[in-house]
């Protein structure tokens, strides 16, 4: 449980690409289950969720693990089948768009454009996405009734502790230093000469671009610093509106498709910009980013600020949770009070490697209850800025035990409890469904029997 590999969720693996791109390479297809009255599963869909899962978790192929791929989506079919016949879920079509927009972006984002998508599965945009859309709203029932079932499982005191001790102590993991710390960020003041000579490049790419010598597209591939579309020529497809940043959201809505946009700035930097086509809050732009160089800076304001801060604290004895609530300019910490937080879990207590060499710098010099001095530091989104660290929590080098991981261990018991609960519940719902194995599925089904019968 504590270390071992595991599936994906199956909700997370069908946001890739479907295996649809399999039998455009004449991969051999069959049926290999059906699953109530009309749901067929091919091979070539098993196929490309495997070969998701070899990747992402780096694991070899086997048979075993092929046949419990194919099991996840016959449990998922099943869901999807009870779903439907229950009266209280209802799926609308706005919640079906969005999860379709979703899938449609993600699959996008990996292959590089939509025309690339279109070329893979020799049909529009359009077309994919009515072909998708059954499969998609059949998930999104799946998942909300699999919700309703899980949503008020709870685990007890005592069976957290039953479950931890079932492990003998020896195969325990050691975990690395762990911290629970808050903080309030300032963001030191870029000088102007660092802004200057951004809005000067990218001033300079737009007069290429409007006096013809190159095209917007070559500009983007030679100079633009978005990683993430500098290769596609600076392009994005079909993005929503409200997935941007306001300043750029507010360029992209008004400036008349196929003009150049003048220079202008967002929290990345500085941009141009040409939309190519807008359909309502859709968007499909092309744009080069020039990074302001954030090293040039002047960080003594807002270190200045935060000794204030600190003073006002550890003088009139102010919870610091207050003064990052009313001060701190990262909005994501500022919101909770400056606590930090894993992004997936919400855990507070976090192993301090994983937060990067500045945050142990900092901590290192912490008794447990202290504020740092202001000091620098890289945060998540890759910002330089400074604050303060109040460290509220350390925990050294240790095998995991109840006492110092409680929480961690009560994730991991509920977790378990769901697995075990979810098992159970599928087994007594599969029998209410007609569920059919045929092809590779049979011929392994029959196989895994008689290694069980022999073993």
């Amino acid at each position: 449980m504590f270390n071992h590999p595991r599936l994906l969720p199956l909700s997370a693996l069908l946001l890739f690409i479907p295996s649809l791109v399999l039998a455009q390479e004449n991969v051999v297809d069959e049926i290999v289950a059906i699953v109530g009255e009309n749901k067929i599963i091919l091979r070539s869909e098993i196929d490309g969720l495997l070969l998701n899962i070899t990747q992402q978790q780096q694991i070899q192929y086997s048979d075993e693990l092929w046949y419990q791929t194919l099991q996840q989506l016959v449990d998922q079919e099943v869901l999807a089948e009870h779903a439907r016949r229950d009266t209280n879920i209802v799926i609308t079509e706005d919640q079906v768009d969005q999860s379709l927009d979703q899938r449609i972006g993600i699959m996008v984002q990996q292959l590089g454009s939509e025309s690339r998508l279109e070329e893979i599965y020799g049909q529009s945009i359009v077309q994919i996405r009515d072909d998708l859309r059954d499969e998609i709203r059949g998930r999104l029932l799946a998942d909300q009734f699999r919700s309703m079932k899980l949503r008020n499982l709870k685990v007890t005191p005592t069976e957290i502790r039953e479950w931890f001790a079932q492990f003998p102590t020896d195969s325990l993991p050691v975990l690395p230093p762990i911290v629970r710390v808050s903080h309030i960020v300032k963001y030191p003041e870029i000088l102007p000469e660092a802004r200057e000579e951004a809005l000067e490049i990218v001033t300079a790419i737009r007069d290429s671009i409007t006096t013809e010598r190159s095209t917007l597209e070559e500009m983007a591939r030679r100079y633009s610093e978005d990683t993430g579309s500098a290769q596609n020529g600076g392009r994005y497809e079909s993005m929503q509106l409200g997935d941007l940043v306001p300043e750029f959201a507010a360029i992209a809505a008004r400036i008349t498709p196929g003009e150049l946009s003048q220079p202008f700035q967002s929290p990345f930097g500085f941009h141009i910009l040409r939309v190519n086509q807008r359909v309502g809050d859709v968007v499909d732009f092309s744009h080069v980013l020039i990074n302001i160089d954030r090293s040039r800076s002047d960080p003594s304001n807002a270190i200045k600020e935060l000794e204030i801060i600190r003073d006002s604290i550890l003088t009139y004895d102010i919870p610091f949770e207050l003064m990052a609530s009313r001060h701190s300019e990262e909005d994501a910490s500022s919101e909770i009070g400056g606590r930090i937080v894993d992004p997936n879990s919400g855990e507070r207590d976090l192993f301090v490697d994983a937060l990067g060499a500045d945050w142990k710098a900092t901590t290192d010099t912490l008794e447990v209850g202290e504020i740092s001095h202001p000091s620098e530091v890289t945060l998540l989104d890759g910002t330089l800025a400074w604050h303060l660290v109040l460290l509220q929590r350390k925990v050294p080098t240790h095998r995991i035990n109840i006492e110092t991981d409680y929480s961690r261990i009560e994730t991991l018991a509920l977790e378990n409890k769901r697995t075990e609960e979810m098992r159970r519940w599928l087994d007594l719902l599969r029998e209410e469904v007609f569920i059919e194995f045929r092809g590779k599925a049979s011929r392994i089904h029959a196989l895994l029997g008689d290694i069980t019968a022999n073993n």
